[in-house]
């Protein structure tokens, strides 16, 4: 029987824009002698073959192709199988599919959220359109969101796909339900930030295998700027860190960010809970991507967590 060869680390991708990212996982993994496999569209059938016969196996797996691409599912499901069924497993998947579906569900996390006592905007979650048509809530409710609100399906939010923003009416969430119609939807109150020496006070904190890292974003242009350790400490920001840790203990995932607001009276409101697939196109590509050196300490935090654990 031909002998099995054994990767440090596999990585399955299929968006050409993750190209730069892949590039610097490869490069950091190399100098440090970890050993990467990339999966990609046209070698996951021939890679999943291999697995199944004992000739090919991996200790880390980061799966960011199957949300996208079912032709990456039977791979990805194999070997959430086999970790979940093994006693002593040989593959560790960051991220595991089964938790990535958990956090993907906005109003699970929600409902999850309140009971951690993180705070989220007010919420109005309702059915999905073919289990009732009818919306279920009462005026009151409707009042007390505000205008404008925001509709947002619970589980097809990737890159904003679904969201509708300044919505004002109830013909607006009839609407939009017909859009995802076996989708919970979730209504929700606009959150306003205060302004922090001229800058909006929304941030995306990402966690990085058990480093969170805080940053400006502005919500309007999708711009990121490092938070720098000076910020943090003069603006009293030191609970953007805390929310991203308590968030962690929810999900339990090992890789994700979240948006964080704060308002005039200086709460800190969770607002886009779980971003469990993040956007990691460089900002020196792409005017809105994120800053390289941030890409390049979560790439370091991977790598460091792989060979700990290798």
């Amino acid at each position: 029987m031909e002998s099995s060869k054994t990767y440090d680390f596999a990585v399955a991708w299929n968006w050409e824009y993750d190209r730069e990212f892949i590039a610097m996982i490869q490069e950091s993994f190399r100098l440090n002698n970890l050993s990467v496999l990339e999966i990609h569209a046209g070698n996951v059938e021939e890679i999943f073959a291999m697995i199944k016969k004992g000739m090919l196996q991996f200790r880390h797996f980061l799966d960011r192709a199957s949300d996208e691409d079912e032709s990456f599912q039977p791979l990805a499901r194999y070997l959430l199988h086999k970790y979940r069924n093994s006693d002593a497993p040989v593959m560790r998947p960051i991220n595991p599919l089964d938790l990535l579906s958990h956090a993907a569900d906005k109003a699970t996390m929600h409902m999850e959220f309140l009971a951690k006592n993180i705070d989220v905007p007010y919420t109005i979650i309702i059915s999905p359109f073919n289990h009732k048509q009818e919306v279920e809530f009462t005026i009151t409710e409707l009042a007390k969101l505000g205008r404008p609100f925001i509709i947002k399906p619970a589980n097809t939010t990737g890159g904003g796909i679904g969201v509708v923003m300044g919505a004002e009416t109830l013909k607006e969430i009839i609407d939009a339900r017909q859009f995802h119609k076996n989708d919970k939807y979730l209504l929700q109150e606009t959150i306003k930030p205060i302004a922090f020496t001229g800058r909006r006070a929304w941030f995306r904190v990402f966690y990085a295998f058990g480093d969170i890292i805080p940053c400006w974003w502005d919500d309007v242009t999708h711009i990121y700027s490092p938070l720098s350790e000076e910020d943090e400490r003069q603006l009293h920001l030191e609970r953007l860190r805390n929310i991203a840790g308590e968030i962690h203990s929810v999900c339990q995932l090992d890789f994700f960010s979240t948006e964080l607001v704060c308002t005039a009276d200086r709460r800190f409101v969770t607002v886009d809970y779980v971003n469990e697939m993040c956007d990691m196109r460089l900002q020196s590509q792409i005017k809105d991507g994120v800053p390289d050196a941030i890409v390049q300490r979560i790439v370091s935090r991977m790598m460091e967590y792989a060979k700990v654990l290798s």
